[in-house]
């Protein structure tokens, strides 16, 4: 990992711009980080979530872990961070060439026979089922992806814990996407590219319950032929272990596949330059102030860096400069015949 912040430094290393050759390892830069980020002082025991980016940082260096992946125009856009209510229905994000649009979907109860307004997908919960649900669906490539016979076995399959509160949350989640209409684009050399769809279609939103009370539902389900598609053509490959890593934080998800997506694409030695204002309107517009914005950005951009030990990044007081790296997982480590970036 290389951040490096060059409104302490200067950004000069022997009266020269710092370079892509000169950032540290990560080993020399972690305890820094640490400390920025709130570490545990002496006789403080660290945070569980310090701990397991700790742990997580240590298996990346050692190209450990299995390959996760997300749509290229996901690590561009972004699903909502919070709950943005049940008045709000349509959700839109841009990022350059890359466009997001999503819908609320409904569902009728199976009890009533009447139609029933479900929410907009949000937080790291949404985010973590879309991952689990492309990377099977690369894996087997196949649209059908096998999920097990409970929402409690697939919460165990994504990583998280158990409890209630996860369950309902999974739970809610689940439907939201199902029944939303996501609308992806992308305005490239040769022309517009468009997809309209379900990402999950012929799903039971109501999740039946057996003998045992159990929620049940589908042992499999079936990735929409457009989306399926387009995932194939557009897989961004992703370590699962950092993805894991930073399961707390919908900001920190959506900051680390964006790099993954963009750093291993910028032309070597050069670097790109991304202004906060820039930063701010894809990763925080709704914050009111800019500086706010900075301190929860740098916060998640800190933590998806520990997990993305080849990132190299200089923050300046204009914003972002970023370089040439290494992409999470290695293209010796994607099998043949698997997703195009």
């Amino acid at each position: 990992m290389a951040l490096s912040d060059q409104r302490k430094w200067a950004g000069k290393v022997r009266g020269k711009r710092r370079t892509a050759g000169t950032w540290k390892p990560v080993g020399e830069m972690l305890p820094g980080l640490f400390d920025k980020m709130g570490a545990a002082r002496p006789g403080q025991t660290l945070t569980l979530i310090k701990t397991r980016l700790i742990d997580t940082a240590g298996r990346v260096a050692e190209a450990e872990g299995d390959i996760a992946y997300q749509h290229s125009i996901l690590c561009q856009t972004a699903l909502p961070y919070r709950d943005p209510g049940p008045a709000i229905r349509d959700w839109e994000r841009r990022q350059g060439s890359a466009a997001l649009k999503i819908n609320a979907g409904e569902a009728m109860d199976p009890e009533t026979g009447e139609w029933v307004k479900l929410g907009l997908p949000w937080g790291p919960k949404a985010r973590l089922i879309l991952m689990h649900l492309n990377s099977e669906a690369i894996r087997t490539k196949s649209p059908v992806v096998d999920v097990g016979d409970s929402l409690t076995d697939f919460v165990n399959r994504i990583g998280l814990t158990t409890d209630g509160r996860t369950i309902r949350t999974i739970k809610d989640q689940v439907g939201a996407l199902s029944a939303a209409l996501i609308r992806m684009a992308f305005v490239g050399p040769k022309g517009a590219y468009q997809i309209d769809a379900k990402v999950v279609s012929g799903f039971d939103l109501w999740f039946p319950k057996d003998g045992r009370q159990r929620v049940l539902w589908p042992s499999t389900v079936q990735l929409s032929a457009d989306y399926f598609a387009s995932l194939q053509a557009h897989a961004v490959p992703l370590n699962e272990q950092a993805i894991a890593a930073l399961s707390h934080s919908a900001m920190a998800l959506d900051v680390y596949a964006w790099l993954a997506q963009r750093l291993h694409r910028i032309p070597a030695p050069g670097r790109q330059l991304v202004p906060w204002p820039v930063a701010k309107e894809q990763f925080g517009p709704d914050y009111k102030s800019l500086r706010k914005f900075r301190q929860v950005f740098m916060t998640a951009l800190k933590q998806a860096c520990i997990v993305y030990p080849a990132a190299k990044i200089d923050v300046t007081g204009a914003g972002l400069f970023l370089y040439a790296s290494a992409p999470p997982v290695p293209k010796t480590r994607i099998s043949l015949g698997g997703p195009s970036r």
